[in-house]
C-alpha cells in the first residue's frame, strides 16, 4: 500500500511501510536542469550549463491525489510525479515537464549499513556502497588495474582506448540491496549514474527517466527473483548447448576437420563449433572483426551448408560470429553505403570508426529499412546456411556524436544499441523458424537485452591471472551480472587477449577450462593472437584436460537445464552470489571470488598461478567435496586443488546429490 506521511516542510513516501522517498524544502528529492553534451570524435562527457541554466531543486510540492494504490505529487508546477503500486512493487513516472529538460537527479532513501550489488557486469569490487557508478556501455579495454596501465602503451593503444576496470559493456541501472529491496531505472538509454551514499542513493540521468521501479521482498531470493520478473525473462535455450564444449573453428575446412577429429579422438564432448572467420574477415590483432560479407567465404569454407548438415548429424552445431560493424573494403559495406544504411558522422558522411587500428562502419539500426536489411542478411548468411546461432560483440561502439536516421541523439541511443542488435538477431531467428533451436550470444547489452538473448559472455579478457583483466576478474563480473537482471553468462575459456609479453600459459588455460565446466557454457577459443597463447591443439595435456572437463560438463546437463529453468521461470541467475541463499551469514556477503552455480554447487576457481591449495569460505550448511566426498559444515576451508580437480562442493541435501556423487565415481581421471 502507498502512503504519504507529512513531515516539517515535506513528506515521506512509503510503500507497504518501507520508506522510498523523503522530501523537504531543505533537502528536495528531485532536481532538474539542462545539460550540455560535449563530444569529441565519438568520445563523450557531460557538463551542466550552470552559468546559463542552473540545476533547479524542486522544493515546493502539492499532493494532487493519494490512495492506497496510486498517488500524484506536483513539484513547483514544473514536474508531476505519479506513483503506482502493482505486482509487489512501485512504479514512479514523470510528466508535465518542459521538453528542454534533459538533466534529472533524484534522491532515494538508503541505509548506512546496507551492501549494494549489481549495476551491470563489473570486474571490480562487488559492493557498490560508497561508490559512484557510471552507466555507459563501453569496452573495458586492456590494462584495467593501476599496475597494468602500461599494457596499453606496450600494445600501441591510445590512452582513451579503454583499460578501465569500472567500465562495463553491460551497464545496468539496476541493483539489489542487502536490505532486501531492488531498484531498476529506465532512462531510455540516456547516460546515467548511481551514487550510493550513506543515507541516500542519488540517481542521475541526462534525460527524465521513463520509469523508476522499486520493490521489496522478505528475503534475498525473492528480492532477486522479483527484479528479474520486472525486467523480463529470457527465451528458452535449446538443450544442445549443454551437451559439451564449444570449440573454435578457424582457418578453413581442413583445419576445422583436423580439430574436430583430434578432439573426438581425445574424448572431448563437443556440443558446437563457433567461428570468427567464416565470412572471411582477416583483420589480425586486437581490433573488432567487422563483417566483410554476410555469407561464407568459399576460399576458406567451401560448400559450407552441406558440411554443417554433416556436423549436425554427428550431434555438433555451428555458430557464426556477426556484428553491426562493416569492413569498408567489403561487399556488405558497399551495399549498405549505397542504400544509406550506415551511421553518419557530423558532416553527413559514413562514420568510419578506428577501433584499435581497425577501420569500421556501422549499420544504422535506428532506420527501419537498415534494420530489416540487417535481419535479412543475418538470416540468409547464417541461419539459412545451416548455422544454429549467432555470436556477437562490438555493439557498444556507437559514437556519441553520430547522426542517426531517426534524428535521435546518438548519446541517447548509445546504451540501447546492443539491445537493437540483439532484437535484430532474435527476429532473424524467429523469421527462419528457429526460435526453439538456435541461440544468440552477445557480450554487451542492458537488462532489456535478455528478452532476446540466450546467453551473454564476458567479452575480451586478458589471458592471464591478472586480477582485473584476466581470469580472476571473471568471477565478480559473473556475480554482478547476475544481480543486475542478466541471464546465462560465461567467459571464453582461456581468455581472448594475449601478447608476446603476456602469454596465455598452459596453467591459466587449464584453470579457465576448469571454471568454465561449472558454468552455463563451456566455450573455448584460440584468442585474438593465437601465436601468443597456449593452445589445446598443441598440448596433449591440455587436450586431455579438456576431455575430462567437457565430460564433466556434459554429465551435468540435467543440472544446467534446471539452473536455466530457474532463470526463465523465476528470474534467479545461474551464477549467484552466495549471499542470495545465505544472507543470515554476515561472512557470505563478503565473498567475491567464489560463486554458487545454481542453488547447490559452490565453486571456488583457482585464480592464482602455482596454487595447489584453494582457500574458500563455506556458509553454514552441510557441504560435500565433489572429488573426495568429504563433508564440511561451514567456515573457512583449505582444500587441495590439483589441475583437473577445482574446489567444488555440493549441498548434501541437494536433489541432484546422486548426480554429483556419480560424477565423482565415473568422471575421467588425469
Amino acid at each position: 500500500m502507498i502512503s504519504i506521511e507529512s513531515v516539517v516542510e515535506g513528506f515521506v513516501l512509503l510503500a507497504d511501510g518501507r520508506k522510498i522517498l523523503a522530501h523537504s524544502r531543505r533537502s528536495p528529492c528531485i532536481e532538474i536542469g539542462t545539460a550540455e553534451n560535449l563530444v569529441k570524435r565519438g568520445k563523450f562527457s557531460y557538463r551542466l550549463r550552470s552559468r546559463k541554466v542552473a540545476r533547479t531543486p524542486l522544493r515546493s510540492f502539492k499532493i494532487v491525489e493519494s490512495s492506497g494504490e496510486f498517488a500524484v505529487i506536483d513539484f513547483d508546477g514544473k514536474l508531476a510525479m505519479a506513483v503506482r503500486q502493482m505486482e509487489g512493487h512501485v512504479r514512479i513516472s514523470f510528466s508535465r515537464y518542459d521538453s528542454s529538460i534533459n538533466h534529472f537527479r533524484m534522491r532515494l532513501v538508503a541505509w548506512p549499513d546496507e551492501w549494494i550489488f549489481g549495476c551491470g557486469e563489473r570486474c571490480s569490487r562487488l559492493d557498490r556502497k560508497g561508490r559512484r557508478v557510471a552507466l555507459w556501455a563501453q569496452d573495458r579495454g586492456i590494462g584495467r588495474g593501476p599496475g597494468l596501465r602500461f599494457l596499453r602503451a606496450l600494445a600501441g593503444l591510445s590512452r582513451d582506448s579503454g583499460g578501465d576496470r569500472e567500465a562495463s559493456s553491460f551497464p545496468a541501472p539496476a541493483f539489489v540491496s542487502t536490505k532486501d529491496y531492488w531498484c531498476a531505472i529506465d532512462t531510455g538509454g540516456a547516460y546515467a549514474s548511481l551514487e550510493f551514499r550513506r543515507a541516500c542513493t542519488i540517481a542521475e540521468a541526462w534525460a527524465v527517466p521513463r520509469e523508476i521501479a522499486i520493490g521489496a521482498a522478505g528475503d534475498a531470493p525473492r528480492t532477486v527473483s522479483a527484479m528479474g520478473s520486472y525486467l523480463g525473462y529470457p527465451p528458452a535455450s535449446p538443450d544442445w548447448i549443454f551437451e559439451g564444449a564449444w570449440l573454435e573453428a578457424r582457418g578453413g575446412d581442413d583445419e576445422t576437420v583436423r580439430r574436430v577429429e583430434a578432439a573426438l579422438e581425445a574424448g572431448v564432448k563437443i556440443a558446437a563449433l563457433w567461428s570468427r572467420d567464416w565470412h572471411g574477415s582477416s583483420h589480425p590483432g586486437l581490433g573488432p572483426r567487422p563483417m566483410r560479407q554476410f555469407g561464407w567465404d568459399p576460399s576458406l569454407y567451401a560448400e559450407l551448408p552441406g558440411k554443417l548438415s554433416s556436423l549436425r548429424s554427428r550431434g555438433m552445431h555451428f555458430v557464426g560470429h556477426a556484428t553491426p560493424l562493416l569492413d569498408p573494403a567489403g561487399d556488405a559495406y558497399k551495399e549498405a553505403s549505397a542504400r544509406g544504411y550506415c551511421v553518419k558522422d557530423p558532416l553527413g558522411a559514413d562514420y568510419l570508426l578506428s577501433l584499435r587500428g581497425v577501420s569500421s562502419a556501422m549499420i544504422d539500426l535506428s532506420s527501419r529499412e537498415a534494420f530489416a536489411w540487417a535481419k535479412g542478411l543475418l538470416r540468409a548468411g547464417l541461419l539459412d546456411a545451416g548455422m544454429s546461432g549467432i555470436l556477437s560483440d562490438s555493439c557498444e561502439y556507437l559514437p556519441a556524436d553520430a547522426l542517426l536516421a531517426t534524428g535521435e541523439a546518438a548519446s541517447i541511443a548509445h546504451n540501447r544499441w546492443p539491445l537493437l542488435w540483439a532484437r535484430a538477431c532474435r527476429e532473424a531467428i524467429d523469421d527462419a523458424g528457429l526460435s526453439k533451436s538456435a541461440v544468440i550470444l552477445v557480450d554487451s547489452g542492458s537488462p532489456g537485452s535478455r528478452r532476446y538473448v540466450n546467453a551473454f559472455w564476458s567479452g575480451e579478457q586478458l589471458a592471464t591471472f591478472s586480477k582485473y583483466d584476466g581470469l580472476p576478474g571473471s568471477v565478480p563480473a559473473a556475480i554482478s551480472f547476475g544481480l543486475s537482471g542478466g541471464g546465462l553468462w560465461h567467459s571464453e575459456a582461456g581468455g581472448s587477449v594475449s601478447f608476446a609479453w603476456a602469454r596465455r600459459s598452459p596453467e591459466c588455460l587449464a584453470r579457465w577450462i576448469e571454471m568454465s565446466a561449472f558454468s552455463p557454457i563451456l566455450r573455448i577459443g584460440d584468442g585474438l593472437r593465437p601465436e601468443a597463447a597456449a593452445q589445446v591443439w598443441s598440448d596433449p595435456a591440455a587436450l586431455e584436460l579438456l576431455a575430462r572437463m567437457s565430460g564433466i560438463y556434459a554429465a551435468l546437463k540435467p543440472y544446467h537445464v534446471a539452473a536455466a529453468a530457474e532463470l526463465a521461470e523465476g528470474g534467479l541467475p545461474p551464477i549467484r552470489h552466495p549471499w542470495i541463499h545465505y544472507e543470515a551469514d554476515p561472512q557470505a556477503r563478503r565473498i567475491a571470488f567464489q560463486y554458487l552455480y545454481g542453488r547447490d554447487l559452490m565453486v571456488a576457481p583457482v585464480l592464482e598461478p602455482s596454487s595447489p591449495l584453494t582457500e574458500l569460505y563455506l556458509p553454514q550448511d552441510e557441504w560435500v567435496h565433489l572429488w573426495t566426498s568429504r563433508i564440511f559444515r561451514g567456515g573457512s576451508v583449505s582444500i587441495e586443488s590439483p589441475v583437473g580437480y577445482p574446489a567444488v562442493f555440493y549441498r548434501a541435501s541437494s536433489p541432484f546429490a546422486s548426480l554429483f556423487d556419480a560424477l565423482r565415481r565415473t568422471s575421467r581421471r588425469i
